[in-house]
């Protein structure tokens, strides 16, 4: 490993509002403390959560701007360097960690867990949001939650597509809901990181996903898993041709990441039949893309006994069973392209203003690393 700088680089979120808050600084390099290493940070994928929270978007009262704070108190305090979804090599140990570890490949398990507890997380927090992440050429982490991925067949920034932040929700919603082989799945949002996520791990545990997304994009979720790509600019017929995709049969679960008015035709898809079902209809949430708010009927919920399960982060045994399938190959990489940490407010831009074509994941890199980990994926356009 090279000599480690006193001061790094790194993309610093200063406040509440627009991407005029992310500046781009010099800061000192952080020191890692008893169980804890040093990372030098190769590529960190780029999440919608990075945007929600800078714009003050988790609100858990109406009317606040603020992020999330289920402990109780937020943990979002300025100045904040984002990036959940760390790859890196571990350039030095902290107090209790074996020093043969430094040079090791690995991906950050993103999550502030409040306590030991490996099957439950109450109070979800992540590093880039209660603790300074990955925008950054280091960053300081638990040493247990940086896995080890040596596959050499897969990238530092397909890795960091990989990372956590959407694997773990996906995953997350999928347990919640505790949905089975064979079970009719449909995915909403499913060109996005957690979408993309779902299609792979519905295919993993055998159940059958279905896509809801754009039709030019179908062909690339066929090829993901999805079993089916439904039109999501056509919600008039949506039921019907659910029930075409099915053979006549509802769905099972969904795994919703849009909310807003389309959540009511999600549970027509859920209980058209219910003799036909074996199991109680199952709304999993992990995301609001097309509105925080969706009128319900609580007659429709209770008498249709539909389960819902709101969902944000998983825990730490989904988290070692994900980095496992990772390990073993069984996870695809789905990453859409690259830019340099200097450019956040141009990968901004572009995420906000994506057109039709886009899939996947976007992973910002250090610049002094952008030659051998980001060039190769660098978008055609640019």
């Amino acid at each position: 490993m090279p000599m480690i700088p006193s001061s790094m680089k790194a993309m610093v979120l200063t406040g509440h509002g627009g991407i005029d808050k992310l500046e781009y600084q010099d800061v000192p390099v952080p020191q890692p403390g008893p169980g804890e290493v040093l990372v030098q940070v190769t590529a960190t994928a780029k999440n919608n959560t990075d945007r929600k929270a800078r714009e003050g978007l988790y609100p858990t009262k109406k009317g606040e701007m603020t992020s999330f704070q289920m402990g109780g108190k937020p943990t979002l305090t300025f100045p904040r360097i984002q990036g959940a979804d760390v790859v890196g090599r571990v350039a030095a140990v902290g107090e209790g960690v074996s020093e043969s570890r430094v040079g090791e490949r690995g991906l950050l398990d993103f999550n502030i867990y409040a306590d030991d507890r490996t099957d439950i997380n109450l109070t979800p927090d992540y590093y880039g949001h209660g603790a300074d992440g990955g925008y950054a050429e280091y960053v300081v982490v638990p040493s247990d939650q940086f896995h080890h991925i040596a596959n050499p067949l897969v990238t530092d920034a397909e890795l960091a597509s990989m990372g956590m932040c959407s694997y773990q929700t996906a995953m997350h919603m999928l347990t919640s809901a505790d949905v089975s082989e064979g079970e009719h799945v449909l995915v909403t949002g499913a060109s996005g990181g957690v979408g993309t996520a779902l299609i792979q791990l519905c295919r993993i545990m055998g159940a059958i996903p279905y896509a809801l997304s754009q039709q030019s994009k179908a062909q690339a979720l066929l090829d993901l898993g999805a079993e089916a790509v439904l039109d999501r600019g056509d919600m008039e017929t949506f039921v019907d041709r659910v029930k075409q995709a099915t053979g006549g049969k509802p769905l099972d679960a969904v795994m919703d990441l849009v909310g807003g008015e389309m959540t009511d035709r999600f549970i027509d898809a859920m209980i058209f039949d219910m003799n036909a079902r074996r199991t109680y209809p199952r709304l999993s949430i992990a995301g609001a893309s097309g509105g925080n708010i969706s009128e319900i009927l609580w007659t429709r919920i209770y008498l249709y006994q539909v389960q819902i399960f709101g969902v944000s982060h998983g825990t730490r045994d989904e988290a070692a069973q994900l980095m496992q399938w990772i390990r073993d190959g069984q996870l695809k990489p789905v990453l859409h392209g690259a830019f340099p940490l200097s450019e956040l407010h141009r990968a901004e831009e572009y995420f906000m203003n994506r057109g039709s074509n886009y899939l996947g994941k976007i992973v910002i890199v250090p610049d002094e690393q952008w030659q051998v980990h980001g060039e190769p994926h660098a978008l055609e356009a640019d």
